[in-house]
């Protein structure tokens, strides 16, 4: 029987999830601030469910808008290095060489070794350009519609961690009371947020629970204290 092939499973939707932690950790932690700053002033818990869904709606899109903005400007600064690494491939092919063999020479080979390489980078200077993107500078093609997806996923991902800590407020009247749900809800997301990701990105998963609960709430226990001294 012959032995079964062999195949390699690595996560590489790791932007994805950096997308919706960003996202959720800020709308678990910001509305959360918000409204149990406000409960200890506000009477009704209406006007704390007003505020806080103008604040989910405002910071989803200012969240959106920095993660595409973010993504837009990793795309141009790959295409304009990309550029500059084509006009130094036309203009200066030696030293581009020389400096393709400084890489191969850090792995151990040499120079009969590294010829027939630069021989072939000179017939293809599309390739030969992808390899100093990619092991000169470090740089990988970024997805050109990395900015709207970022965009859509940072902003939904905020509003749906922002109304966790929102809905007790929208349950009860009593803000006091709400605030108290609302801090197990949000610690509880927080857990489950930091497992998920651990379980996606191939990481500890109860460990990354742990560091997410304990990093989410230090920011939300920071952001209600200045909430509450301003208040």
């Amino acid at each position: 029987m012959p032995p079964a092939a062999h195949r390699e499973r690595h996560f590489e939707s790791t932007a994805t999830v950096r997308d919706i932690v960003i996202g959720m950790a800020d709308g678990l932690t910001v509305p959360f601030a918000l409204a149990a700053g406000l409960s200890g002033v506000a009477a009704s818990s209406a006007i704390i469910v007003t505020a806080g869904l103008a604040e989910i709606a405002a910071g989803s899109i200012a969240m959106g808008l920095g993660g595409y903005l973010a993504a837009r400007t990793d795309y141009e600064h790959y295409m304009t290095e990309r550029e500059r690494e084509v006009r130094e491939a036309q203009e200066i092919p030696d030293q581009e060489a020389r400096e393709v063999a400084d890489i191969f020479k850090t792995y151990g080979m040499t120079d009969e070794q590294i010829a027939p390489v630069l021989s072939f980078f000179r017939s293809k200077p599309s390739l030969w350009v992808d390899f100093m993107m990619r092991f000169e500078l470090g740089l990988e093609k970024p997805d050109v519609m990395r900015g709207p997806k970022s965009a859509l996923t940072i902003g939904a991902s905020y509003a749906a961690g922002g109304l966790i800590p929102l809905f007790p407020y929208m349950l009860f009247s009593d803000g006091l009371s709400a605030l108290k749900i609302s801090v197990l809800a949000t610690v509880a997301a927080l857990f489950v947020l930091g497992y998920v990701k651990g379980r996606f990105t191939g990481t500890r998963a109860v460990r990354a629970a742990l560091q997410t609960t304990a990093i989410g709430a230090l920011a939300a226990a920071a952001a209600f204290g200045i909430a509450r001294l301003i208040s």
